[in-house]
């Protein structure tokens, strides 16, 4: 049999969905290793999805989406950042990781580097290696908050260098940029001529804290590439609703790549997700207020442990040290916590070499559920 090809043969693994498969198939785990949204999606949601289908409303739409969703795009955005965004730079995209292989598409030739935070979301190297650029890690390091330096990156700058990568709130961390970093971040690429891919999954949920689109600070010829989703926003995962907010000029590129792809996202989830973004948000309110007391609640387990974490900003998670008890291979570890526990968790490993010894809680469950799984975790003997 003819070989495949070695990009894809050499894929890494996602060790995500490695340990929330195995809690799948194990009674009564309790599964803190996804972030998979956990309340009804709202009535007026569903209600607009399936009264597209019962019209028979299944053609292709635009390669961009149709035109109601990219202004709802647009205006939450605006509503959000203070950013006023013409409609016409927004793309809807199956999600916001099909925003993310669409962006390197267009952006990475073969050899490109694209600057990657470590720990981050494991899918942004699986990304750059599909499209045949070279990721290279930026650390992310416990002593800075997890939070990017610019010496540092400046370090990792050369001829090649192509793309920043931010993500922000963080998957996995639940760190969040302050106004000064993301408009240093900004200059930084300014100064070496890079695009910038935004990340911005999660920017519904930040805790005490504002959230900041690297958008705010671009100049002009804008750089910034926004990723959004609305799987995390209105628990809308299934239905694959994402968009990417593109500089001047790239509509041609896009909708010459959407098409070469998946043509079009379906119409009956644009129709839901216009409903979400023009109707009430009483959802996200609701999911925001459920997420940080849930943080609270854990944390304090944690602390009675004697377990070291980084307070969450932003996001669903809470990124935990357990370096007491991982015996530096905290992968295989998780595995036999499961094993012995009945309880998930993502290894620090699955977001990058730098994540060794941590791991990442999910917080989207029941609170029920949560603090009996984070009950479960050896605590970290006292001096």
């Amino acid at each position: 049999m003819p070989s495949i090809a070695k990009h894809v043969e050499n894929l890494p693994s996602n060790q995500i969905r490695e340990i929330t498969q195995a809690a799948w198939a194990t009674p009564n785990a309790v599964v803190l290793s996804i972030g998979e949204p956990g309340f009804p999606v709202p009535r007026h949601i569903l209600d607009a999805g399936i009264a597209a289908l019962d019209r028979d409303d299944t053609n292709y739409t635009p390669n961009e989406g149709l035109a109601v969703l990219r202004q709802g795009f647009a205006a939450r955005f605006g509503t959000v950042n203070g950013v006023d965004v013409d409609p016409s730079r927004v793309y809807v995209t199956a999600g916001a990781q099909q925003g993310l292989h669409l962006a390197m598409s267009m952006l990475l030739e073969p050899g490109d580097e694209v600057l990657i935070p470590n720990p981050g979301y494991p899918t942004f190297i699986m990304t750059a290696q599909l499209v045949h650029a070279r990721a290279v890690d930026y650390p992310l390091r416990p002593d800075n908050g997890f939070q990017p330096k610019i010496s540092d990156l400046e370090q990792l700058v050369n001829p090649r260098t192509r793309l920043l990568v931010l993500n922000s709130p963080s998957n996995p961390l639940g760190a969040v940029f302050s106004e000064d970093l993301t408009r240093e971040l900004v200059e930084f690429a300014e100064r070496h001529d890079l695009w910038i891919l935004s990340d911005e999954c999660y920017e519904a949920f930040t805790y005490g804290v504002p959230h900041v689109s690297p958008a705010r600070f671009e100049g002009t010829p804008r750089r910034v590439l926004t990723s959004l989703t609305l799987s995390k926003t209105f628990g809308l995962t299934g239905l694959r609703i994402g968009a990417l907010i593109l500089p001047d000029g790239l509509g041609q590129q896009f909708n010459a790549v959407m098409e070469s792809i998946v043509s079009c996202v379906g119409a009956s989830p644009q129709y839901a997700a216009i409903a979400a973004l023009t109707g009430p948000t009483d959802y996200i309110e609701t999911a925001a207020a459920h997420y940080r007391s849930n943080r609270d609640a854990a944390t304090s387990v944690l602390r009675s442990l004697g377990i070291p974490y980084l307070e969450a900003q932003g996001a669903f998670y809470l990124w935990a040290d357990m370096s007491h008890a991982t015996g530096g291979d905290v992968r295989s570890w998780v595995r036999t916590f499961l094993a012995e526990q009945s309880v998930a968790v993502a290894p620090g490993t699955a977001f990058g070499s730098n994540g060794e010894g941590w791991i990442r809680i999910a917080l989207c469950t029941d609170k029920e559920s949560l603090l009996t799984g984070v009950s479960r975790l050896p605590g970290r003997k006292q001096d």
